[in-house]
């Protein structure tokens, strides 16, 4: 299993799995739902690696790295790391956002990536803890984090503020 940067070699795997996520699940939002390939290479893809080192964004605007998780040529799932928060971000959706196929869920994909993204991570973000958020009646992302080493830190009436020290 391995994590692999956004990138131009597995644009079609990373297309297809995109454009099938819903536009809003479990607090993730997908603006790229059903875009068709051409859009995907020729404006999508290129805005997503962007992220990474932006230019010319507002003022708000975390950069962000995407990473797809993958078992031996299947393409599991999405992890995206916002490099610092904003207060908006400490507040809300954190450092990672994630997303599993749903035909890999609860084999334990979702915590061996988060995992995994949680090393980059520690090495990519300046705070002292990992800051996550995740729904209330998302039981299967909130064992995903406990068993990474989180904790709750505080709640509002849907998520659960999840974080992980960067020990």
């Amino acid at each position: 299993m391995e994590l692999r940067k956004i990138n131009l070699k597995d644009a079609v795997d990373q297309w297809e799995y995109t454009t099938a996520l819903p536009e809003d699940e479990n607090g993730l939002t997908n603006p790229y739902h059903g875009v068709s390939l051409e859009e995907y290479m020729e404006s999508v893809l290129p805005t997503l690696i962007s992220y990474e080192h932006p230019v010319n964004m507002p003022d708000w605007f975390v950069p962000e790295t995407y990473y797809y998780l993958w078992d031996e040529d299947n393409l599991i799932g999405e992890f995206r790391i916002r490099h610092h928060l904003t207060e908006a971000l400490r507040n809300g959706a954190g450092h990672i956002g994630y997303s599993i196929g749903k035909s890999y869920r609860g084999k334990g994909y979702g915590t061996a990536g988060l995992g995994l993204t949680i090393q980059l991570a520690k090495d990519i973000v300046p705070e002292e803890e990992i800051y996550l958020r995740v729904n209330k009646d998302n039981i299967a992302s909130q064992k995903c984090m406990l068993a990474n080493g989180a904790y709750k830190a505080g709640e509002d009436e849907e998520h659960y503020f999840m974080r992980i020290p960067k020990l």
